[in-house]
């Protein structure tokens, strides 16, 4: 069974920045892709970013580019995704998703994938 653990949300001022964790557990990690998915209030979750089994390509929202850095490493098990320049509007639960296969991992197809619990980012002054 495959578990999802992330960490480094918090609160953190207009252009600081973050860097997320998500450390996957109980199957082999060069098995998934992985992607980052955020959920603000009142709006559905939408795809932040994504990577590939071995890290060569990734993809990014239109509201990441420039901003974001996905990465993993495997042999620590673990995706991560650095936020700079942040902005109110980045404020949202982010959530790490593992997914057998990139391409539904960017449609949004999650009958396969895996998700953590959740980490808050709050972006204010």
């Amino acid at each position: 069974q495959v578990q999802l653990v992330e960490s480094g949300g918090g609160l953190v001022q207009p252009g600081g920045s973050l860097t997320l964790s998500c450390v996957v557990s109980g199957r082999p990690f060069k098995d998934y892709c992985m992607g980052w998915f955020r959920q603000a209030p009142g709006k559905d979750r939408e795809l932040v970013a994504g990577i590939t089994w071995s890290g060569t390509s990734t993809h990014y929202a239109e509201s990441a580019k420039g901003r974001f850095t996905i990465s993993r490493d495997n042999a620590k098990s673990t995706v991560y995704l650095q936020m700079n320049n942040l902005k109110s509007e980045d404020t949202a639960v982010y959530y790490c998703n593992a997914n057998p296969d990139y391409i539904p991992l960017l449609r949004g197809q999650h009958e396969s994938a895996v998700w953590g619990q959740g980490t808050h980012v709050t972006v204010s002054s």
